[in-house]
């Protein structure tokens, strides 16, 4: 287990695969922690140097004692990369993760080879959605929630063909402490990457699940056609969490991405 000490805050993370070369850093969804990209990580382990941590408010990092902006999430991140001597990655970043590895590519872009953003959004949601989330959550806990979430997580299918695993995933989103998710509920609602887009000069690889209900196609095609040099590919079937769903094709995408920066 190791943890790195971020302005006063406790970021667990990990590592995987080779000891040098380029890093792979993968930034996980709300609600969950680092194995929402474990499968799709496990492919380029061969090659690449796997990064993985729990944003503030999740998994094993020291929780919020009040509203989160993304900027803190990255700030968090940034100091990871600076322990690890990481001057250079490839940043994967599922739903509010994609926010983080935009804030990271603007505010450091001299860090970032290319970003593959996954059913994320230059902005996500409205005010009245989330802060009625938040307020759920703060009233009566992530409970009320738990079954609307996984809904959009996964497809009907994968719900039906696979229930102790989307059960799993359930225990996951319950077991993240509700200030931790309520703060980070607050950053996604404050945040808008739509002018930050439009600046990013490193090439960018979108994927979205087709039966994902948080963050639809028709966003991440517009997110996708606000950097310059970004390419998008649809996951057919899949819902919010596709590197968990459909891991196999979000991997083939990448590993096409990635061969085309000559990182593997």
């Amino acid at each position: 287990m190791h943890a790195v000490n971020i302005d006063g805050t406790n970021i667990h993370f990990r590592t995987a695969g080779q000891s040098s070369g380029m890093a792979l850093v993968f930034v996980a969804s709300l609600g969950t922690d680092w194995r929402s990209w474990e499968r799709v990580a496990d492919r380029f382990a061969g090659h690449c140097r796997l990064v993985f941590h729990d944003k503030q408010g999740h998994g094993l990092s020291d929780t919020a004692t009040g509203p989160l902006r993304i900027r803190d999430h990255v700030r968090n991140l940034a100091g990871l990369l600076d322990e690890l001597a990481i001057s250079e990655a490839v940043v994967c970043g599922l739903s509010v993760g994609g926010m983080i590895a935009l804030g990271l590519a603007a505010e450091r872009p001299q860090a970032v080879r290319g970003l593959v953003l996954c059913d994320t959004g230059h902005r996500i949601g409205t005010d009245e959605l989330w802060n009625r989330r938040i307020e759920t959550v703060q009233a009566q806990g992530i409970e009320a929630i738990a079954d609307g979430v996984l809904e959009r997580w996964f497809s009907a299918d994968f719900r039906a063909a696979r229930p102790a695993e989307t059960a799993l995933w359930r225990n996951m989103l319950l077991r993240t402490p509700p200030e931790g998710y309520a703060a980070t509920c607050a950053a996604i609602r404050d945040a808008d990457f739509t002018a930050a887009a439009r600046s990013l000069a490193m090439p960018a690889l979108c994927l979205c699940g087709t039966q994902d209900l948080a963050t639809p196609p028709e966003l991440m095609r517009e997110l996708s056609g606000l950097i310059p040099d970004s390419r998008y590919h649809d996951i057919p079937g899949a819902g919010h969490l596709a590197p968990v769903e459909h891991a196999d094709e979000v991997g083939s995408h990448m590993q096409a991405f990635l061969e085309e920066l000559a990182v593997v």
